[in-house]
């Protein structure tokens, strides 16, 4: 497989924006590890096989299991998953498939265990999931090529700032 086009190279001024978005999302309080888990689910969602590579290997990075990455597709029928986390995958799904909009009691579920602000963050990194597999998708970036110890060194790259 090869990319079609280097989307870091040719458009900077819009990444920049995606990897403050980024940050925001991972300095916003939610869990790392639920980050990971929802990054996952919706890349499992849209069959972005770049960002399943990425996000299974910083979840492995951060001390996710193999046995919850693997049941993942299939979180409803486990017992691997806190009440937190999947109100967070319910959440994710309806958000990134947003076939019938997102109905009350999802909604209401989701408030169950999440505060507006934490609800409103968990949307934004949907949002933010969402746009980079859309944008690996088309240009087909390829899988394998992401290295977890590399990553703020990109980010100072494109954004100009070290993290």
């Amino acid at each position: 497989m090869e990319a079609r086009v280097n989307y870091l190279k040719h458009a900077p001024d819009p990444l920049k924006a995606m990897y403050a978005l980024e940050t925001y999302v991972r300095g916003s309080g939610l869990e790392h590890a639920l980050l990971e888990l929802v990054k996952t689910r919706a890349s499992q969602i849209n069959g972005c096989a770049y960002c399943l590579d990425m996000h299974t290997q910083d979840a492995r990075a951060a001390g996710e299991t193999e046995q919850r990455l693997y049941a993942l597709s299939a979180w409803r029928e486990t017992p691997f998953f806190t009440d937190r986390e999947r109100a967070a995958l319910a959440w994710a799904e309806l958000v990134t498939e947003l076939e019938d909009g997102v109905p009350d009691e999802a909604f209401a579920e989701a408030r169950k265990h999440f505060t507006e602000k934490e609800l409103v963050d968990l949307t934004w990194a949907v949002i933010a999931i969402n746009g980079w597999n859309r944008l690996a998708i088309s240009f087909r970036a390829v899988p394998g090529t992401y290295k977890p110890h590399l990553r703020a060194q990109m980010t100072a790259t494109i954004t100009g700032v070290a993290s």
